[in-house]
Order: structure tokens, then sequence, then C-alpha cells
């Protein structure tokens, strides 16, 4: 026997609908524009969108929303509830993260002109501020960009670009001549600059401003076999970093996006003494060294060389063979795909939180691959740029957990 009533309860919901649609629609069509939201994200959902708190690490994750008019980090609960906020005399350049002695360190974007100014990418200043968001010092740099950290001798490392000698450049392989790209992601290139190539280097500076050591991209990659990897990639970035961290030894990891390469620096030679690149990544982001020895990476994958389709994944390298001995990919893979910027922190459970950076995402999957934990940003703005005026992004490029007890030291000591 079927059931009826429930089928006429929702014939009547839908009637009334539709009354309530006529009159919105006979009032004007403003009203019934206004009613939907217009921005996709927004109307997908936001905030805590999931948690498991018997499975998922316990504690808080900080975060700096990529644009405009923000000018906040955001630390936030298992359940998604904002517990502190910091605010910074800057936006994001492109984000933050606790020390050890529980400050925040922080990359800002400067508003002087610069070749550096029409891309979203741009820094201009890293600083020390305390748990009431105090400037304890800062330290400006013209050339710096996407990421910079606090070494352990008390020195900043920073990612820098500068233009490529015309005789390498000319040499470089791979990459489309930039045109105006129809997705607006970079502002207009000046006539001036048509035909310039820049590639980064990286500037280890005190905390006075003094720069005592610098590694330039073009002077130890080579412009053929470590030419412009991503097809469509324009020649007008060659070696663009996006991420560098300090190892044990003192040693440098840094990542390089248009040329698809992670590579281990000695600090003592200079020389490249490792090197992971295409087709096992693409367009990668945020390579983090792991207890186990191995090395955690986002892989973008934007413009895969040994696949069709474009999609996001996280791998775990063994650094001595460069084989993928772990890695976490959605079903199918292009459910989870970040075209832009990207992070993944290996938590003490051994849990992996990713940071699903172009559309606001972070989530905490199991070693399984198992969802456990899951946040869409709900702090929106006007991006650098990507769109006319109107159009609002809530990206994030990087999300970062932090224990109980690390959130007590900085409350403590910071």
């Amino acid at each position: 026997m079927i059931d009826r009533q429930p089928w006429s309860l929702q014939r009547r919901a839908l009637l009334a609908g539709l009354v309530g649609l006529a009159a919105s629609t006979a009032t004007g069509g403003n009203q019934l524009m206004a009613a939907i939201e217009q921005n996709t994200l927004k109307r997908r959902g936001i905030g805590l969108r999931a948690c498991e708190p018997e499975r998922a690490f316990p504690g808080f994750t900080l975060f700096a929303p990529h644009f405009v008019q923000n000018s906040n980090v955001y630390l936030i609960d298992l359940q998604g509830e904002v517990v502190h906020t910091w605010n910074m005399p800057y936006p994001p350049g492109l984000s933050g993260y606790l020390t050890k002695r529980g400050t925040l360190f922080y990359n800002g974007r400067t508003s002087e002109e610069s070749f550096l100014s029409r891309f979203p990418f741009k820094g201009g200043v890293v600083l020390e501020a305390d748990w009431n968001g105090k400037v304890l010092w800062e330290v400006r740099h013209p050339d710096h960009h996407h990421h910079g950290i606090l070494l352990r001798n008390g020195n900043v490392l920073l990612h820098c670009m500068a233009e490529v000698p015309d005789d390498i450049a000319r040499r470089v392989t791979g990459g489309m001549v930039e045109n105006n790209m129809q997705s607006g992601q970079y502002a207009p290139r000046p006539q001036a600059d048509a035909g310039k190539m820049y590639s980064d280097y990286l500037a280890e500076v005190t905390p006075q401003g003094q720069t005592v050591w610098q590694w330039r991209t073009w002077e130890h990659l080579d412009p053929t076999a470590d030419g412009i990897a991503e097809v469509q990639a324009p020649r007008t970035l060659w070696a663009q970093g996006n991420s560098v961290y300090e190892l044990p030894d003192g040693d440098i990891l840094a990542s390089y996006r248009p040329t698809s390469t992670v590579i281990r620096i000695s600090r003592k030679t200079g020389k490249i003494i490792w090197k992971l690149g295409p087709p096992t990544v693409a367009g990668q982001h945020g390579p983090t060294l792991l207890e186990n020895g191995n090395i955690l990476i986002f892989d973008n994958g934007p413009h895969r060389l040994d696949d069709s389709v474009p999609y996001s994944r996280v791998i775990e390298i063994n650094s001595a063979t460069n084989e993928i001995i772990w890695k976490y990919q959605d079903k199918p893979t292009w459910n989870f795909f970040s075209p832009r910027m990207g992070y993944a922190q290996r938590l003490p459970n051994g849990n992996t939180l990713i940071t699903e950076s172009s559309f606001g995402r972070f989530f905490e999957v199991t070693k399984e691959g198992e969802i456990v934990w899951e946040y869409v940003n709900p702090f929106f703005g006007r991006p650098f740029f990507g769109g006319p005026p109107a159009s609002e992004s809530n990206q994030v490029f990087r999300a970062i957990r932090y224990s109980a007890e690390d959130i007590a030291r900085a409350r403590r000591l910071g």
C-alpha cells in the first residue's frame, strides 16, 4: 500500500512556494534575483561542515583570508568558532604562523608600486607580533612575495623575485607569451614589461634589514632541463617560488610552481642536492619534512603531464627514491582541486590537514583517506585580481592546526 500523505504535504509546500514565487515576481524582478545567493561558494555552504571529534585531532586552526579588505588572522576551535583574532597592519601576503616562542610571524602585502603589484602573490613585509597583535619588529623587502620564514638563527628567509638576465631568459624552454589572460588572475602587463622574464631568488635578511645571503635560481637551474613545465604558464614567470622550509641541518627545501620542481639547497655549498619534478608533481605547493624523513607535498595538478584531467592531491614522497608512498585524492579525483595555492600538514595523530586554498576549504583526513573534519572559510572579500569589482573570494593560502598546549604557550609567552 502506498502512503500518499507525504506527497500531499509536498504538493502543498510546492504550491505555496509557487504562490510566493508569483507574488515576488509580480512585485518586480529585483526581489526575485536578490533571493538567490549569487556567490557559488556561499551558496554551497560555509563554516563548519563536518566534525567527528573522536577521530579529528583536537586543537585550533589558524588562517588568514586572502582578499583586499582583510587584515585579520583568525584562530578557530574544532567547532568552527573564532576564539582569537590578530589584527595586522597589512593585508596577507600571503599568510602567518605561530613561532616556537608563541608569537605570530606574518607575511604582509605592502602598498608601494612595483613589478609585483600586478600579481595576487605580492608581499613586501614580514613581521613578528605578540598575542595581542602588537608588532615587535618588521622587515620590508621590495622583491618579497608569497612566503617568508623565521630562521632558527633569528634572521628571516624570503622568497624574492627579480628580472632574469636576457641571455639566460632566451634559453628558458616552455611557457606561453603572456597577453591579456581572460581569467583576470593578473592585472594587465604594462607595455614596458613586455618580453621581460622574472624568476626567484632567496634572501636571508636580519631583523635590522641587512641581507647576509642570497641564492638565485637563474644561477643554479638549467634553462632547458628546468624549463617551464606548465603548458599554459606565462613566460613572464620562470621559477616562481611559493614555499621555503628550513631543514634540521640548515639546508633549504623550496618549491617552484611553473617548473613543477621541489629542491633541496645546501646552505654550505649552494648546490641543489635533491630534486623532485614532473610528472610526479604539477604546480605544487608547501613541501614539508615529516618525522619519518619523507616529504609531504600539496600537488595542485593544474597541468599534469601524465593525465588529461586536472586534479589536486596530497602526496608523501620517499626522498631517497622519489616514490609516492602515500596519497590522498578524492573520488572522483576532480572533486578536490585547487588550481592555485594549497597546503598539507601532517598532524600528531597521523591525520593530515589539507587546505584547498582556492575555495577556502580546510579538511582533515585519516591515513585511509576518510574525512573527519571540514570547514569552509566564511569570510569573503574582493580578491586582489580575478574578476570585476563585485567579485568575492574566500581564498586562504594555508591553514595550520595547533594543539591546546601550543595555544596555551602562545597566550602565556606571545
